[in-house]
């Protein structure tokens, strides 16, 4: 894996945590005192616990260079690739031909448009979306250490931390984003682009990326790309490729002695590594740039197997059992902090209205308080491991069925974050940004999964 500096909560934050405990405090005490909300019966968290795994259905084996040799080159590649200058200032992707507007996605798309629009849709298309953005306006000036542990990510190249920094001093339309870029030179608008094309495929002119389909790269005598110089690296189709964003290092900061971002270990330790199914296999099928996760409700649906066990009516009270399989997730289900799912299960009446005071949910989820101060439970599931439900409640009057579901919040703790910033005056001139973002992310969640079983006939007296 690359190596980085270990990323720690920024300064911000832990000046915060204080302030934030209090405000989360009294947002929980004015909770108490909802009006308008569905009666929840609590219930214990379940504790997942490990299954007999069942056959994985790669969609492309390991390569058959996975040798110690293979593995040491692509990490002297990976060093090189995602190293980053002492002062910060970002990876430099220009070169001779390679620069300003031969930068941005729109070059690419010239003569990869599959590719350009997969991207286009994706979660890497809005990395510098309005909630890093909102922050990053004031944080580019008034703490500097912490808008570069942002962008390294969310925008990691130097030529976008310039046109970042130049865009911060003019006050950009709060409306900008990657698909629909501010006006003007588009190289003074990379940044907008969030992770692009020339994230992970240029440096300094030089265009890589993974071999051949048939796995052949440009030999020497190689005529290449008319626009650009081309090499070809197996590090592409490496896991660890995508470990620079999605792990952190050792020493990085953790909770409850575990990383908050894992995801590399994770699969490590799963049999997804040692079966060659990779990152790439789920997230870039048939190389396609999708990236898709939590947020995509058929990628939910492919990581579990649900079980569900009919309710047993007797002497008026329903019970119903639920089992969740991680069976299709090479992580933790789900692996990072921001999402919540919620198995919930209800009565309904004839009409397909939920009856009061008989729903129960229980949450999957690695909760941490807002301020990264505690880990207050983790319920996740691992690579093969299940986590079981008990649904047990009075049949209601008028109950015709009992509904199952699965409620995904992939940005609750965005949502909540974003919250406490406009609460509490954090927001500053990037306001406008924040308030969408907060819109954004309380508007994200889906439904996954539901099932509706009838009820049998109340006998009549």
């Amino acid at each position: 894996m690359a190596p980085r500096p270990a990323r720690h909560p920024s300064p911000r934050v832990a000046t915060l945590r204080h302030r934030w405990g209090a405000l989360l405090l009294a947002a929980a005490m004015a909770g108490l005192g909802g009006c308008g909300k569905t009666e929840v019966t609590p219930t214990p968290a379940p504790q997942p616990t490990a299954t007999a795994p069942t056959p994985v259905a790669a969609t492309r084996a390991a390569p058959a260079s996975d040798t110690p040799e293979a593995r040491a080159a692509i990490d002297t590649f990976l060093q090189s690739h995602w190293a980053r200058p002492a002062d910060g200032s970002g990876i430099r992707a220009s070169g001779p031909g390679l620069e300003g507007a031969a930068l941005d996605v729109a070059a690419c798309a010239a003569c990869h448009p599959a590719q350009y629009e997969d991207w286009r849709h994706s979660l890497h298309s809005r990395a510098m979306g309005p909630g890093v953005a909102g922050q990053l306006v004031t944080m580019v000036a008034a703490d500097p250490a912490s808008a570069e542990s942002c962008t390294r990510c969310h925008a990691p190249l130097a030529e976008q931390a310039r046109s970042l920094a130049k865009s911060v001093r003019s006050r950009p339309p709060a409306t900008a984003t990657a698909t629909t870029p501010s006006a003007g030179n588009p190289a003074d608008r990379l940044h907008e682009r969030g992770l692009m094309c020339a994230s992970c495929h240029v440096r300094e002119g030089q265009v890589f990326g993974p071999p051949r389909r048939d796995g052949s790269t440009p030999g020497a005598g190689t005529t290449p790309p008319a626009l650009h110089r081309w090499s070809a690296s197996t590090a592409f189709e490496s896991s660890r490729f995508c470990a620079t964003c999605h792990q952190f290092e050792p020493d990085g900061f953790a909770l409850n002695g575990k990383l908050l971002e894992n995801t590399l270990n994770e699969w490590q330790a799963s049999r997804y590594a040692r079966e060659g199914v990779s990152c790439q296999n789920c997230h870039m099928p048939d190389r396609r740039h999708l990236w898709r996760g939590i947020h995509d409700p058929d990628m939910v649906r492919r990581a579990l197997t649900i079980e569900v066990t009919r309710p047993t009516p007797a002497d008026g009270t329903l019970a119903a059992h639920l089992r969740i399989r991680n069976t299709g997730a090479g992580h933790y289900f789900p692996t990072y902090v921001t999402p919540r799912v919620f198995v919930q299960a209800y009565q309904e009446d004839r009409d397909g209205r939920e009856l009061p005071a008989t729903r129960q949910q229980w949450m999957i989820a690695r909760d941490v308080k807002l301020d990264l101060s505690a880990e207050i439970a983790d319920t996740r599931i691992p690579p093969d491991g299940q986590a079981e439900f008990d649904y047990r409640a009075p049949r209601r009057t008028g109950a015709t069925a009992l509904v199952l579901r699965l409620w995904v919040e992939p940005d609750a703790f965005y949502r909540e974050f974003y919250q406490s910033m406009l609460a509490n005056g954090e927001a500053g001139a990037g306001q406008a940004q924040i308030e969408q973002a907060h819109r954004d992310a309380a508007n994200s969640g889906f439904v996954a999964w539901s099932e509706t079983i009838v009820l049998p006939a109340v006998a009549k007296p």
